[in-house]
């Protein structure tokens, strides 16, 4: 017996497993993943939200707690809890001392995210750095840990945990407990139930890539559910963003994001544009525009430059379809030949002249066309076009367990003595809907460490 089992391998049950082993309690780290798929979605991370009220480091300027406040409240439209956001965005503040101590390192953001160098560190080797640094100073401090353990089913009695069931019926004993296994997004049926069925008789999830993991199936959710947790969130909301068509359907990750759309047009299937594609910076608006191909015909979408934007974005993994005028790249598209000429013709006129800056809120910005361009509107007009298809990317789901600030499991609104959860499982209290770079790494962070603290403290408690 244990005294904390941790389940999940990602960002917050390492950081649950570290603080708990810090506090003097023995761990064991269940991942369902085999070793060389370790990490969760957390593998495919870059950075962390931070708070500062000074330079820091990596850091530049200062990023208050108000505007980072404002920044989440803009992009969840409220959806959210205040309390727990600005727990979580205080605790970034002072977390990454911690992190470095455990072997995290950080860096100056590279060439096309220079414009996040003031709210976002970046790690140093990305995600699977920040992963592998963690399991190290795990195993360092004594944390055993299990690959290729599915937990299917927990003990629970008079809400307090007892036990983890794995898939091949292990029963794993401890006294106490940190969920921490991520949401249901690569869980297909399930996300077809969520978004259900369009107006044309579709079902968008059907067309949907999973920008992460595969093994984030959410039977420990469905289970938590099933068994009368308290349940936050909508099941449809999640970090979704436009990836590139042809990404491969599980651990695309971050090269398969197109980032041009803030610096062309997206049109759809039918060759109209639907949105506006300079309505903020890239890092507060990115998220937003899964959700919005998921709306459109066969899921699909097209965002189209030319070559005055070269340069000026982080480029895929994959290259774009190449074309020497409008009519030429829409018969490569199969898009109405007509239609997107007309659609370019009517932004190209519509663009009001200004001084192009990406870096700001320009004044280049389009008039009397709908939907608006409000920023970063030049003209099309530079040969040659390139295209990207575009898909929603679910990174991941909303839907999760309720908390208050001890990260504790809560049934009818009270508070299990010794079952906590931490991660994707719970994001949906600070994230209603939207996404703003970084904050998944914020809260996974934060309640990761309140998780494992509590855990280990019921746990030792039971030993006095």
């Amino acid at each position: 017996m244990h005294d904390v089992i941790v389940i999940g391998g990602g960002n917050a049950a390492l950081c649950a497993a570290l603080t708990a082993s810090e506090r003097g309690a023995s761990v064991l780290l269940l991942e369902a993943a085999p070793k060389e798929w370790r990490g969760g979605n957390s593998q495919h991370t870059r950075n962390l939200r931070c708070m500062h009220d000074a330079p820091q480091d990596v850091l530049v300027d200062a990023y208050s707690e108000e505007e980072y406040w404002q920044d989440l409240l803009k992009v969840t439209a409220g959806k959210t809890n205040e309390h727990l956001a600005r727990l979580v965005i205080r605790s970034t503040a002072t977390c990454r001392d911690w992190m470095r101590q455990h072997g995290v390192n950080f860096q100056p953001p590279l060439s096309g995210a220079l414009h996040v160098a003031r709210t976002n560190a970046f790690f140093m080797g990305g995600g699977k750095a920040l992963v592998n640094a963690y399991f190290r100073s795990a195993q360092n401090l004594g944390v055993e840990i299990r690959y290729n353990t599915k937990i299917v089913n927990l003990e629970i009695e008079n809400n307090t945990f007892k036990a983890a069931i794995a898939e091949d019926g292990t029963r794993f004993k401890g006294a106490s407990c940190v969920l921490a296994a991520g949401g249901f997004e690569s869980n297909i049926d399930w996300l077809k139930q969520a978004w259900g069925q369009n107006e044309n008789g579709e079902w968008p999830a059907e067309n949907f890539v999973i920008r992460g993991t595969r093994f984030n199936q959410g039977n420990l959710l469905k289970f938590m559910m099933d068994h009368g947790a308290d349940i936050i969130g909508d099941p449809s909301q999640s970090h979704c963003v436009a990836v590139d068509a042809r990404a491969p359907l599980y651990d695309g990750g971050i090269c398969t994001r197109i980032d041009c759309v803030s610096l062309g047009v997206v049109v759809n299937k039918n060759a109209e544009r639907f949105y506006d594609e300079g309505e903020d910076f890239w890092p507060k608006r990115y998220a937003i525009w899964g959700r919005l191909v998921a709306k459109q015909p066969n899921q699909i979408a097209y965002s189209i430059i030319d070559s005055k934007s070269v340069g000026r974005f982080m480029p895929p993994v994959f290259e774009g379809t190449k074309a020497n005028t409008i009519e030429e790249l829409a018969e490569k598209l199969n898009l109405d030949v007509s239609q997107l000429k007309k659609t370019i013709h009517e932004y190209n006129q519509a663009c009001v002249a200004g001084e192009f800056n990406h870096t700001v809120l320009d004044n280049c910005h389009t008039k009397n066309l709908s939907p608006a361009k409000t920023h970063w509107a030049v003209p099309l007009n530079q040969p040659p076009f390139y295209a990207y298809a575009l898909r929603p990317g679910i990174t991941f789901t909303y839907l999760g367990l309720k908390v208050e600030d001890d990260a504790a499991v809560r049934f009818n609104d009270s508070p299990s003595p010794n079952l906590f959860v931490a991660g994707e499982m719970m994001a949906g209290n600070v994230l209603g809907q939207g996404y703003t770079a970084g904050v998944g790494m914020s809260i996974g962070t934060t309640f990761g460490r309140i998780a494992g603290q509590n855990a280990a403290k019921a746990a030792l408690m039971q030993g006095v």
